[in-house]
């Protein structure tokens, strides 16, 4: 089933939008069963509501070309928020340090009011870095703070959305085949994919009553998709980048792919480990030792 798309976002590239074939019965059966998941810890609208939390923490950081001036804690705090990169990021930054983080950052948040040049700067950005298993979470980095930063403008493109190179994420999951096993999907990961997959999303939704916070909605929808492969087949790499809740908990994978199981309400304390082991403080000034 292939939902019709709307012409509110017009995408920035020349090329023909991807057909994407989605299946009704699977996103049906996603969204009925995301809404039962959450009832039992404050309904879909508070994990909503946690989003635009999220959201405006990053808008407030790096919104109106403000990067340039982002401090060391200010990137924590974010980081914090951006599952696979808070377990690695404090090695990283100890080796590299945070100027180098700060100068790749300015290149990849230039120029935001023109998505034209998302998939150069997604792509300048990763290959900054090396290309091998430990530095995964560049992609995800990159993508997250292009996303909460200006969530109209940009999707949210990381890998467990749709990564092309390996054939996994959501857009595999909802995707209708009449023959069951579904091989290889030919769709880029690139903007345009990723732009044209929330549009039909989002017309799901209206089809569904939902007509606020849509690209929220979109989110929190693709990332309980996930969460359920990872609870049926999800790999060895899969379950140490975004597993580690009650597995009681129907909405612990979800929550945790979106990073909204950062902070502990009580300490203040984040799951994002400094070099040292210790749980980074959200606002807490520190300086990673070297190693």
């Amino acid at each position: 089933m292939i939902f019709a798309i709307g012409t509110r976002r017009q995408p920035p590239a020349a090329r023909p939008r991807p057909v994407l074939d989605l299946s009704g019965p699977k996103l049906r059966g996603a969204f009925e069963n995301l809404v039962d998941s959450a009832e039992a810890t404050g309904g879909v609208e508070r994990y909503v509501g946690a989003l635009a939390l999220k959201a405006s923490l990053f808008e407030e950081v790096l919104g109106s070309g403000r990067v340039a001036e982002l401090t060391e804690t200010e990137f924590y705090d974010l980081a914090a928020f951006i599952t696979p990169v808070r377990r690695r990021i404090g090695s990283w930054l100890a080796a590299g340090g945070f100027d180098a983080m700060r100068r790749r950052l300015q290149a990849l948040l230039a120029d935001m009011t023109s998505p034209a040049t998302a998939d150069l700067r997604l792509r300048q950005f990763v290959e900054s870095f090396p290309d091998d298993r430990r530095h995964r979470w560049v992609r995800d980095l990159a993508a997250e703070l292009l996303h909460f930063t200006a969530r109209d403008r940009y999707p949210l493109m990381t890998r467990w959305m749709w990564d092309a190179r390996v054939n996994t994420g959501v857009l595999r999951e909802i995707w209708h085949s009449d023959a069951g096993e579904i091989r290889t999907i030919a769709a880029s990961d690139d903007l345009m994919t990723f732009l044209t997959l929330r549009e039909e999303l989002e017309e799901f939704l209206r089809g569904n009553g939902v007509f606020r916070d849509l690209p929220l909605y979109v989110d929190l929808l693709c990332a309980h998709i996930y969460a359920g492969y990872i609870n049926d087949t999800g790999g060895q790499y899969l379950h140490a980048d975004f597993c580690g809740g009650s597995k009681g908990d129907a909405m612990a994978h979800t929550r945790r792919l979106l990073g909204l199981d950062a902070v502990d309400s009580e300490t203040g304390r984040t799951r994002l480990k400094l070099i040292d082991g210790e749980a980074y403080v959200l606002g807490e000034p520190r300086r990673l030792a070297s190693s």
